[in-house]
């Protein structure tokens, strides 16, 4: 998929980078993206472009004892981090992952992850950022992830 940076990054494209750039697998975790920041607002100092995605609980994402596992999360922290990406360069460019560290602070069961991903810099050939996790049910962390990302020629 080549597309440009355009002036405007909406959800509507990010909703279709998500349908059509990612696995089937990962697809198939029906993330969505709820929010998408790229425009600094005017009153704060200290903002970070970013992406707000939700993953539905589904049994099928648990590990024994109801607990949604961490291979799922990761997952959706590092989705979360490309669409933050994405947003703050305002179109799709190729990237790959480079390094992704999680600490897990408490296990979330029965309830949606809410991803709040923020990038840190933004480069040209590199990029990095920080993802919270959060259980919707309380809106309370479940992980923090750090990650980079190689920004890929084309």
């Amino acid at each position: 998929m080549q597309m440009q940076p355009e002036a405007e990054f909406g959800l509507a494209d990010a909703r279709r980078i998500l349908g059509e750039v990612f696995a089937p697998w990962v697809q198939d975790l029906n993330l969505a993206v709820e929010r998408i920041e790229h425009a600094q607002p005017a009153d704060v100092a200290d903002w970070q472009p970013g992406a707000l995605l939700r993953m539905p609980f589904s049994e099928r994402l648990c590990r024994n004892g109801g607990v949604v596992c961490g291979q799922a999360l990761m997952a959706l922290a590092d989705t979360a981090m490309v669409i933050a990406i994405l947003a703050a360069n305002r179109g799709y460019r190729p990237m790959t992952t480079v390094d992704q560290t999680t600490h897990f602070m408490r296990a979330v069961a029965s309830a949606d992850v809410l991803a709040d991903a923020r990038v840190v810099r933004l480069g040209r050939t590199m990029s990095f950022g920080r993802v919270t996790l959060l259980s919707a049910a309380d809106n309370k962390p479940v992980a923090m992830v750090s990650s980079a990302f190689a920004m890929l020629p084309g």
